[in-house]
């Protein structure tokens, strides 16, 4: 990356010589800049969650069917999976200050055709834009971190940044909650969507003042038969898994799922051809020979699949199972978020730089933990169970979380090079967010799988309370799996410091990747 394509790095900023004012005005904006990429960021999360608190009061204003109900949160998971790559691949090309700006607008847009929507099948064309969008967004936000700030800040920086997802991934149904229950100028559930205006309106004016724009070093161009293959290989797969219940599972799609395996084969094969023919493909596959960034992906498919199914089936047995309001399924999940927002700010901070892998390990663990501690409340409070009785299994939980997500970013990035930075954050968001589709999609089989459609209401709930306890074993198998998974991740972090040429130097756990150019964590 140039000089020209990002804020100046440390050992650029030392062989121009500024005056005291010039260095602090340049600290200045790209803190700024991050705060306005984090708060991008936030209102994605938030956005993600928000609705399933909401799914009640869109039912009876709407006359949504569960199967739009599950449209409507699948559909945004969906379209952004599809686009992440080609959104991270078009700022390396365009310019990621370009995209974001071009993503939040878009989004911004979106949020309110879905705020004002007046049917169901509206809402969810609207949702599926949502999602687009911020595949356009979404991936400049770790692309602009990773061209603005230094190696050895990135630790503070994505220390920030896991609190910010934390915070942003279970403060949704709170914000949502209040938000319906409060009935705002009689809109019921629609302002959990026009709140964005706002805050879209406010980061465009701001991104366009503070952001740097940066782009890949050497040109590249857009890989039109890649975007093609990664879409029509996402829709094969998680548009019959959405969908399967509803229709009844038929024949058609478990074909297209298994031919979408074919598919994925295909896309390798043509992406190593285009690498070789013009060094442009849509999918760097170099980077996965970097250890970490492909234990990194693998955990964050499975932790997704794990987020999509949980967050999903807890509104349901809240508000369905359990009879509660929106406003008290979100006040229950106060404890969880601090727990998340707490331990991600700490995790990379204190305890990743001296235990390393150990950390995630025991986040999974704890997550396990808190799980089955809630399975076992559940089961033996039944219907009765309060809110008060869930705050210990939530915050085991949300500290297990939060030892998670912050670390395991900087992990899959720390090897990335810069001018793949688009592609790579691309590729992490595409991979939770297929996670999350596939845990969403097979909410049909480990929850309602377990209930009876035509059972009576005394009946019903008491099924709900059933299969939140089958789903939470269920999550807490996808946990282990992620647990041995991490096994692959680096054992130590790298540390960041400088060379004596005045560069940031990988330390002395870093190798060289094939390519002999880019650091690559090792055991």
């Amino acid at each position: 990356m140039t000089s020209s394509d990002s804020l100046p790095s440390a050992a650029a900023a030392r062989a121009v010589p500024e005056g005291p004012a010039a260095q602090q005005g340049a600290d200045r904006r790209r803190w700024f800049a991050l705060a306005i990429v984090m708060t991008a960021a936030f209102m994605d999360l938030v956005d993600v969650t928000i609705v399933n608190i909401a799914i009640p009061s869109i039912t009876r204003d709407t006359g949504a069917s569960f199967s739009s109900i599950q449209w409507i949160t699948a559909g945004y998971a969906l379209a952004f999976a599809a686009g992440l790559i080609t959104g991270g691949r078009l700022g390396d090309i365009h310019g990621r200050k370009r995209l974001f700006l071009l993503g939040i607008a878009g989004f911004t847009i979106a949020s309110a055709l879905c705020g004002f929507a007046v049917s169901p099948e509206m809402l969810v064309a609207s949702r599926i834009l949502q999602g687009a969008t911020a595949a356009l967004m979404v991936p400049q936000v770790l692309s602009i971190v990773h061209a603005t700030f230094p190696a050895h800040e990135r630790g503070k920086v994505f220390g920030l940044f896991g609190a910010i997802v934390g915070l942003g991934a279970v403060s949704g149904p709170l914000l949502g909650a209040l938000l319906t229950e409060w009935n705002l100028f009689g809109l019921e559930w629609r302002p959990i969507f026009l709140i964005n205006l706002p805050v879209g309106i406010a980061g465009l004016v701001l991104g366009r003042k503070f952001i740097t724009e940066s782009k890949a070093p050497k040109a590249l161009r857009l890989d039109l038969a890649g975007v093609a293959l990664v879409t029509l290989g996402l829709l094969m797969l998680l548009y019959p898994l959405t969908r399967g219940r509803e229709l009844g599972w038929p024949v058609w799609g478990h074909v297209s799922m298994a031919a979408s395996l074919l598919v994925f084969a295909g896309l390798v094969g043509y992406e190593r051809q285009k690498a070789r023919k013009d060094g442009s493909p849509l999918i760097e596959l170099s980077l996965f020979r970097v250890k970490s960034f492909a234990a990194g992906i693998a955990v964050q498919l499975t932790f997704g699949v794990g987020l999509g199914i949980f967050f999903l089936v807890w509104t349901l047995y809240l508000q369905t199972g359990l009879g509660w309001s929106a406003l008290k399924a979100g006040t229950t999940g106060i404890p969880f978020s601090i727990a998340v927002s707490v331990a991600a700010g700490l995790s990379v901070q204190k305890l990743v730089p001296r235990f390393g892998r150990k950390v995630l390990q025991a986040g999974a663990l704890l997550m396990i933990v808190g799980l089955l501690l809630y399975a076992g409340e559940a089961e033996r409070y039944g219907r009765a169970i309060t809110s008060w009785q869930m705050v210990l299994p939530l915050v085991v939980m949300g500290v297990g979380m939060g030892l998670i997500v912050a670390p395991l970013t900087d992990a899959v990035l720390s090897g990335v090079p810069k001018e793949h930075s688009g592609s790579a954050s691309g590729l992490i968001n595409t991979v939770q967010q297929m996670g999350t589709a596939l845990g969403l999609g097979l909410v049909s089989v480990v929850f309602f799988g377990a209930i009876d459609d035509g059972a009576a209401p005394q009946v019903l709930g008491g099924q709900f309370v059933d299969a939140f306890q089958r789903s939470l074993w269920c999550v807490a198998g996808v946990l282990a799996v992620i647990f041995f998974v991490m096994f692959a991740l680096p054992a130590s972090p790298r540390p960041q410091q400088e060379g004596s040429d005045g560069t940031e130097g990988s330390g002395a756990v870093a190798e060289e990747d094939e390519t002999g150019k880019e650091p690559v964590l090792t055991h």
